[in-house]
């Protein structure tokens, strides 16, 4: 099949070295063939990093070597778009097995999955005799269930986005074909499954249904069935990370810890109020800021998000702003709190953390999607770290 790559690259050797040119370039797919797309322009050193054969003008592939993961990808020259890992460089090791699905979970979401039930666990302890075998029995039974109904969600939604995740992540298993899609569907209802009954078996209601609203709203958030996916809908979308991020995981785990495992009444209190308050913020700042670097793949598949209706540098800066209200009501919030401890901590930390946010902020080059997706990657830090402060926060 014959196809046209535009603004794409032109492969020229001189001088033992090879370069990248954008050019229009006219070429034949070979039938079994599969497509990665490169948009990066760049000038290897090494013939192990870039490999390339021109026969004429009958075909052309290009072999590239990813260093991160170690995994080398065949490009032909089709719609631009990637479609598969080489058949030929499948992982034949159990680390790249394991890198492999490192990569599927979604590690940002891990991590912050582990912090957030951790952090918001240690604010029902009450006393010191309340840190206990108990209490960190019933931690793990959170953790463990709640990672199980992450990995489900962030593979759902791999499974879902194939063909976007080729443009904006080709390096995903699934969108680099190392996963097969039986492969990604097997992963997905095992921990489905496993998730579930462990959430059963524990025993603790508000633990099996954090993870059963979680699964309604990640399910409904990525899946392409009619009236679903709400992905497509960025208000409905950032709702979705909101509902989830925000509010079940602050709530939902803490009464976990509280009633099932204390066996204490539902009490609100106020350092839950501000966690669930400020969480809100930052879960929306999460669900906008994802979609900054992604605009290229999502004009293409029509996924309205803020990004591509409102454009990059206004939603980057919307994110930034509500960031900064959040660190600004979290200063006077531990400005107000009666221990001196709690005070000093709470103060001093958040002022680090905007402080930091905008110097950052201020450094991003948006016309780079590098710098966008590294940008997004530090938000998360900011997350990470805010559930190492909420603790302290009395």
């Amino acid at each position: 099949m014959e196809s046209l790559l535009s603004s794409s690259s032109l492969l020229s050797a001189a001088g033992g070295g090879l370069c990248l040119r954008k050019q229009n370039l006219k070429l034949l797919s070979l039938s079994g063939n599969r497509v990665l797309r490169c948009n990066v322009v760049a000038k290897p050193k090494s013939r192990n990093n870039l490999v390339s054969r021109l026969d004429g003008q009958e075909s052309s592939s290009l072999f590239l070597l990813c260093s991160r993961h170690k995994s080398r990808f065949q490009a032909n020259a089709t719609t631009g778009q990637p479609e598969a890992f080489d058949p030929k460089s499948k992982p034949n090791s159990f680390r790249d097995s394991l890198d492999a699905f490192y990569r599927f979970s979604r590690p940002h979401t891990v991590i912050g999955t582990v912090l957030s039930i951790l952090s918001v666990s240690f604010l029902a302890v009450e006393k010191v005799s309340d840190i206990s075998p108990l209490l960190f029995t019933g931690i793990l039974e959170a953790v463990v269930a709640a990672l199980m109904m992450n990995i489900y969600i962030v593979g759902l939604n791999q499974l879902s986005d194939v063909e976007i995740d080729k443009v904006n992540k080709p390096y995903l298993p699934l969108a680099s074909g190392e996963y097969s899609v039986k492969t990604g569907i097997a992963i997905v209802a095992s921990f489905f499954i496993m998730s579930f009954w462990l959430g059963w078996i524990v025993g603790s209601w508000p633990l099996f249904w954090a993870l059963f609203v979680s699964f309604i709203l990640g399910t409904a958030y990525s899946i392409n069935l009619p009236l679903l996916r709400w992905k497509r809908f960025a208000l409905v979308a950032a709702m979705c990370i909101l509902a989830v991020r925000a509010i079940i995981v602050q709530i939902a785990f803490y009464l976990h810890i509280q009633t099932h495992v204390f066996g204490r009444p539902v009490m609100f209190t106020r350092p839950l109020i501000f966690a669930t308050a400020f969480m809100s913020f930052f879960s929306v700042v999460i669900a906008l800021f994802k979609d900054i670097p992604d605009i290229e793949g999502d004009k293409i598949f029509g996924i309205r998000s803020f990004s591509v209706t409102l454009g990059q540098k206004r939603v980057f800066w919307t994110c930034v702003s509500l960031l900064q209200m959040a660190y600004a009501v979290a200063i006077l919030v531990g400005a107000t709190s009666p221990f001196i401890w709690s005070k000093f901590i709470s103060v001093v930390g958040h002022v680090i953390l905007a402080t930091t946010l905008w110097t950052r902020a201020k450094s991003v080059d948006l016309s780079s999607k590098t710098e966008i997706t590294s940008c997004y990657m530090f938000i998360w830090k900011l997350f990470y770290a805010e559930y190492l402060l909420l603790p302290f926060l009395k």
